[in-house]
């Protein structure tokens, strides 16, 4: 909404300009009028639309064509007066006023315009015959009103259509000529049925027309009320409803019906409310909410937004098959201006046999275009309607902003999900493969993907004792931690061009030794150990690990899951409650029992120190 409507009238002299502005202020008609009225404020809070109201005259006795000229360039409505009981005046309108006001107003940006009768107290006849082929003739004229400063008749009509003409103007939602809506609005309101639509099966119910109705006007409809809209849409549009629930004719229909009865500001509260602006345009403010994310955070998507998300995914799974179509991705995304998606996307998560993109890919995707470009997933978030359907105030509501990467060591612990692995390594050294059977594609499979297709990056799910964590990786030089990668490893093994093999310079820069790794296995897909190793230096960066199998049976496994354990949590919890807060008395002094708990937490806490310090901290 604009924060304030300027309202110019102009026309011939003589025909009331200056009297309507006069009578509407002092509610009575003025004994003396001057030449020209100073422009006047209207607060917010006496006008309709509580809006600030300017409003300006215009005298050709004491202003020049420049200052009327400057006067249009600002109006954001302008009123062209004519005296009814003055057909020169009359004809004034489309031989003069018009042509000057267009000459003089950006042609993407025309000004609304409305036509005044005034002192129609004068005449008995009405001037509509003369002015409605006027109306139909320019596209630019919102209305005309017949009024009378002397009887203050439809005074405060006139400037309420003024700014109803700013506020909620019928040119960007209707073509009078069609009869019809025009193709941005029905697009945006295509899109907002949709959105609307939370089930896909292509109807409004009830449900979802009160929660509509509650999202754009703070209040459901009655069920008789509800009825009656219904009643409306099926006497006019045949396949308006269907199993009792409007369909998207109808709510189009409605929409045109509201419009053609002068009530487009309900049209216009809904456009507003889904987030577009007067040009039908999603704004940039609902796209692109404020998020502030420092240099060392990553951002992920919080749990809210991945239930949002997973609600967007099966109502688009028709089949149930847990993977999205083409079809199916196409109508998921209908709501986008463009294809957000490319081809490399089936190439960077996991697929289906039919390389249809999975549940668990399609989180992928998200996941990693918040990690990426969190930007582009704000935008993305818009199109869907996440803040509408999620009732939050922005997108930015689904955005978690992680810590600094400094605090995490410090505490040796992350609360990250997502981990970034940057892969480098020379040409055909096995980076691709290395990438792509992490999405579990063997080599054979790796050699249908086409060139153009290829994608840089690859994410999907690991699990580090027993966390589902995302692991993202890049072609890229990297920072420590880092792990070194012996791909290909079904091949011979060759000598490396280099002054000291793989192994030593591993133990030279205390590293883990390399990792064997092979993609081509067959019809099996490639193990995934190594990903979850990779995923585990990330959690543990300050760790060196000397294990680095995840198998949950060696001492390092063990000791990390009796960490993780809730037991071990609740344990420390209590003890530390017990050792900080604890008044101890003379009587606990000598209490056998006492010291006997004090021993086996005492002993407890040196197995744990001493098997920590052999696993986690003893040098190489």
């Amino acid at each position: 909404m604009r924060k304030d409507v300027r309202i110019l009238l102009v026309g011939e002299s003589k025909v009331g300009k200056t009297s309507l502005i006069m009578s509407l202020v002092s509610e009575e008609f003025p004994e003396v009028v001057p030449y020209r009225a100073e422009e006047i404020t209207i607060p917010a809070d006496v006008t309709p639309e509580r809006v600030p109201t300017h409003i300006v005259d215009y005298s050709e006795a004491e202003q020049t064509d420049e200052q009327l000229f400057q006067e249009i360039s600002k109006a954001n409505v302008i009123c062209i007066v004519y005296a009814v009981n003055n057909k020169k005046s009359i004809e004034k309108v489309t031989s003069h006023w018009i042509p000057l006001i267009t000459d003089n107003t950006d042609k993407d940006n025309r000004v609304p315009l409305i036509l005044v009768g005034n002192k129609s107290d004068l005449v008995e006849h009405s001037s509509m015959e003369t002015i409605l082929p006027i109306m139909n003739q320019y596209s630019d004229i919102e209305t005309c009103v017949e009024c009378s400063a002397k009887n203050l008749k439809n005074i405060s009509e006139l400037f309420y259509y003024a700014q109803k003409a700013v506020l909620h103007p019928t040119g960007p939602l209707y073509c009078p000529e069609r009869k019809d809506m025009k193709p941005l609005c029905v697009k945006a309101l295509t899109r907002i049925f949709k959105v609307s639509d939370l089930d896909n099966d292509g109807i409004l119910n009830d449900n979802q027309l009160n929660f509509f109705q509650r999202t754009c006007f703070n209040a459901p409809l009655a069920p008789q009320a509800l009825e009656d809209v219904k009643n409306v849409v099926r006497k006019n549009v045949s396949d308006g409803v269907r199993d009792n629930g409007l369909t998207l004719n109808g709510f189009l229909f409605l929409h045109t019906l509201f419009i053609q009865r002068g009530r487009h500001e309900t049209t216009w509260t809904v456009l507003r409310r889904f987030g577009y602006d007067d040009d039908l345009e999603l704004h940039q403010d609902y796209l692109f909410p404020q998020l502030k994310v420092p240099p060392d955070a990553t951002t992920e998507l919080n749990h809210d937004a991945y239930l949002f998300l997973q609600g967007v995914f099966d109502k688009h799974d028709k089949d149930r098959d847990c993977a999205l179509s083409p079809e199916e991705l196409k109508d998921l995304f209908d709501v986008f201006p463009y294809m957000p998606w490319g081809a490399d996307v089936s190439n960077t998560v996991c697929t289906n046999d039919k390389g249809w993109i999975t549940y668990q890919g399609y989180l992928s995707q998200w996941t990693l275009t918040t990690y990426l470009d969190v930007q582009r997933c704000l935008e993305y978030l818009g199109y869907l309607g996440y803040s509408i359907v999620a009732e939050q105030e922005s997108q930015a509501a689904g955005i978690t902003v992680t810590r600094d990467k400094k605090i995490d060591l410090q505490k040796r612990q992350t609360q990250r999900s997502v981990f970034r692995c940057n892969v480098f390594g020379d040409v055909c050294s096995g980076k691709s493969g290395f990438l792509q059977a992490f999405l579990g594609r063997n080599l054979m499979s790796q050699k249908n993907i086409r060139e153009e297709h290829r994608s840089f990056y690859a994410i999907s799910t690991t699990y580090v004792y027993g966390q589902e964590k995302y692991l993202l990786q890049y072609f890229m030089d990297s920072k420590t931690p880092c792990m070194m990668i012996a791909a290909k490893s079904d091949l011979p093994e060759v000598k490396q061009q280099y002054g000291c093999t793989p192994l030593e310079f591993c133990r030279k820069h205390k590293m883990p030794p390399p990792q064997s790794f092979t993609c081509n296995t067959a019809a099996a897909a490639p193990s995934r150990d190594i990903y979850t190793k990779l995923t585990t230096v990330a959690m543990y960066p300050h760790a060196r690990l000397r294990c680095m199998c995840t198998c949950n049976r060696c001492t390092f496994c063990l000791c990390q899951n009796l960490l993780n354990s809730e037991l071990l949590q609740t344990v420390r919890t209590k003890l530390y409650a017990a050792v900080l807060s604890r008044h101890v008395s003379q009587a606990d002094l000598k209490s056998s029992t006492f010291w006997l708990r004090a021993s086996v937490g005492a002993a407890m806490f040196a197995v744990l120190g001493i098997a920590m310090y052999r696993v986690l901290l003893k040098p190489r």
